[in-house]
């Protein structure tokens, strides 16, 4: 009785296995045609391609090493700063004159130091993902972005990426000058001009006079401003306003920059929860996962910055449930992404993610209105 039901899914098992077995043969078919063509082909063309083929076997272990490993990664990096020591606010004076300017020392932005750490962390400490070449070519022509595999590190990236162009257009624009009475900052200027430049530029661009210096070139030199600002900040040669306005500018500007991400998460979640099975939650979540990462450290840095508006204020309280909320949110990694309906039984990583970064900009709203009293 049993044997008709037995021998229905033998059969169903059977055509799954030869379904499963021609799409792999198609997959194969191009690669075991260059194998035998390549075998029948003279010893030059073999030496050229078999040549070619170790490079291109090369490059990928190399992309491949550098999409999964996560050099220097540490939620907790901002403990290592110790700015709890700090007392003194950005541009402040420490030591009076005496005869000369070289006497004079000046606090340093902690703002303007996390900013160019992080693109340390991006550029120098790991390979800048977006822009390389087998990134740029995706998988079997399907963008990386619209894969499972191979993005996530990319996405991070280009979320630490967001917060920073953020903070040095506030720094250009706010915060390293003196409203109505100065220029903007030279160094400031150039940072900012380089880290508006796109993500995805290798080192073939065209463009009228050759081809276009590589993205984590310009990332580079923004680096190097930030420093050189820094270091004539130290010497008073330069001026960070660390004014309540400023500090309520530059909060209210990040509080729309992750209440944008919130949106494409809600976005995301609600009209495309497939569980494990979309190819697009990842990259959402680390996104926004690598703005907290930044911000985390931004404002870490903002506290120690604008050390006197904060006591004045009476700040330091929300100040550090903003910053419970932070490590909170850092503390979430999984090692699968998935998008599932919060009715569902899988979880709903991106949901949980949207509802921190909520709570973070939340808590940066009402440092604001604070500010704003």
């Amino acid at each position: 009785m049993l044997d008709p039901i037995v021998n229905f899914f033998t059969w169903i098992f059977q055509m799954i296995g030869k379904a499963i077995g021609f799409v792999i043969g198609i997959i194969l078919w191009p690669f075991m045609w260059f194998g035998r063509w390549y075998m029948r082909s003279g010893w030059i063309l073999k030496l050229v391609f078999g040549a070619a083929i170790v490079v291109l076997i090369a490059l990928y272990g190399r992309f491949i090493y550098v999409t999964q490993v996560w050099n220097g990664f540490n939620p907790n990096y901002v403990d290592a700063y110790t700015f709890e020591k700090r007392n003194i606010s950005a541009g402040e004076q420490v030591n009076a004159a005496s005869g000369t300017d070289t006497a004079r020392t000046c606090g340093r932005s902690a703002i303007a130091d996390v900013s160019a750490d992080l693109i340390q962390f991006n550029v120098n400490d790991n390979a800048w993902i977006s822009s390389m070449i087998l990134y740029k070519l995706g998988l079997f022509g399907i963008d990386w972005d619209h894969t499972p595999f191979m993005d996530n590190k990319a996405s991070f990236q280009r979320g630490i990426n967001q917060a920073v162009r953020r903070t040095t257009t506030e720094l250009a624009d706010n915060l390293g000058r003196v409203r109505t009475t100065s220029q903007i900052d030279a160094d400031l200027q150039d940072a900012r001009g380089n880290m508006q430049f796109d993500e995805e530029t290798w080192y073939f661009g065209l463009q009228p006079f050759g081809p276009k210096t590589p993205t984590p070139s310009y990332y580079r030199d923004a680096i190097a401003k930030l420093r050189s600002f820094n270091d004539r900040l130290e010497k008073c040669q330069t001026v960070f306003d660390a004014r309540a306005d400023n500090l309520k500018i530059y909060l209210d500007r990040i509080a729309s920059d992750i209440g944008s991400t919130s949106a494409l998460l809600k976005d995301r979640a609600e009209n495309y929860n497939y569980g494990f099975f979309d190819p697009r939650a990842d990259d959402r979540f680390w996104f926004a996962y690598g703005q907290l990462y930044a911000y985390y450290g931004l404002m870490k840095a903002a506290e120690a910055d604008f050390e006197d508006v904060i006591k004045q204020r009476n700040l330091t309280n929300l100040w550090q449930t903003m910053d419970a909320q932070f490590v909170a949110a850092l503390k979430i990694q999984p090692w699968l992404v998935a998008n599932s309906s919060e009715t569902g039984i899988f979880a709903t990583h991106l949901t949980t993610m949207g509802f921190y970064v909520l709570r973070v900009r939340s808590n940066m709203v009402e440092i604001s209105n604070v500010l704003a009293q």
